[in-house]
């Protein structure tokens, strides 16, 4: 099986639409893949054929990228609508069980699909996942709020320029705030430029924007850097405000869970280039008043430990000179790591 032999098609269930990308096969156990933010199931396409006979894959479009409904997201409720959706979707493909892999924002919306469905998953991967405690404007490895606002998280912390260009379709690279440039800067490690960059390239440009959308609505904030989150869209729906997974410990039964990361990913870390926070530290934002950055690769291990404390098996693996997509710049050691927790 080849990626050239995967088939797409979308998926009506009793909330929307869904697109997915799969095999042809119609048996085995379900693993069900779930993409980050400014992305889609295209960016699984290499992952899907590395999976034995026994396995069903199946990639999701979010809602709001690639082929899915783009239907409003209510930030209130965290990642809620992308589970809820999840759900739905593997409803009418009449899927009581499976296994759940995230990348990024992903992440959180599997951990999220832990904590309400803990029966209906086999075993949870996070691949390079946002912190529980959500993106930006935190502190501590238990994810205090530095502003009971949320200020320093949210759609205000978008930059415009990539918004503007994610809107208007930019293909190019005469920017570093361009898509292509912020994939081979951001998503992967430099130098490498991944195969396939025009289809990853095409798929983020998938992205909606706007309010309902990327990055969502912002309020203003006394507290540093100024901006707070709203509550519509997606980054809003990140925010820790909106967002936070501190009970995964309490979740019955416990699935066994794979926590595989870049170690120079600049995307999720504890000195990330997108909190406003680190980059004030470093001089990238005027005004720093010493807001601390958010420790996010801390704060899973943190969450995991007490997942692991309650009699949850976890088994972290970091990965040296890998970035933020490690599914696409180490496959052969991802897929091994992801058909070991498989088979558990």
């Amino acid at each position: 099986m080849t990626a050239d032999q995967l088939r797409t098609r979308r998926v009506p269930t009793d909330r929307l639409t869904v697109q997915i990308t799969e095999t042809a096969r119609e048996e085995g156990e379900p693993v069900v893949f779930v993409h980050g933010n400014v992305s889609s199931a295209a960016f699984w396409r290499t992952t899907l054929p590395l999976l034995p006979e026994r396995y069903r894959p199946i990639a999701v479009d979010l809602r709001g990228f690639g082929g899915t409904d783009p239907l409003p997201i209510d930030a209130t409720r965290g990642l809620l609508d992308h589970v809820d959706d999840l759900a739905a979707l593997l409803a009418a493909l009449g899927i009581e069980r499976a296994h759940l892999v995230g990348w990024s924002m992903g992440g959180g919306v599997v951990m999220q699909y832990l904590r309400e469905h803990p029966a209906a998953v086999r075993s949870l991967t996070l691949v390079n996942p946002v912190s529980p405690y959500g993106f930006g404007g935190t502190h501590g490895v238990d994810g205090i709020l530095n502003s009971p606002d949320g200020a320093g998280s949210g759609a205000g912390t978008a930059n415009p320029e990539f918004v503007a260009r994610l809107a208007r379709g930019d293909r190019g690279e005469d920017s570093p705030l361009s898509p292509r440039a912020v994939l081979a800067a951001c998503y992967v490690k430099p130098p490498l430029r991944p195969a396939h960059e025009d289809a990853y390239v095409d798929a983020m440009l998938t992205t909606r924007t706007g309010e309902d959308h990327y990055p969502g609505d912002s309020a203003g904030s006394e507290a540093w850097p100024g901006v707070a989150p709203g509550g519509r869209g997606v980054l809003n729906s990140l925010s820790p405000l909106h967002f936070r997974i501190d009970d995964l410990h309490l979740v019955d039964p416990k699935p066994p869970v794979l926590w595989i990361r870049g170690e120079d990913d600049v995307i999720v870390s504890d000195t990330s280039m997108f909190d406003l926070a680190h980059l004030g530290a470093i001089g990238a934002v005027p005004g720093w008043d010493g807001t601390p950055a958010q420790p996010m690769v801390a704060q899973t291990r943190h969450v995991l430990d007490r997942y692991a404390a309650a009699g949850g098996a976890v088994r972290e693996v970091a990965l040296p000179g890998a970035g933020h997509a490690v599914h696409l710049e180490r496959p052969e050691e991802f897929g091994t790591a992801l058909k070991e927790v498989l088979s558990a």
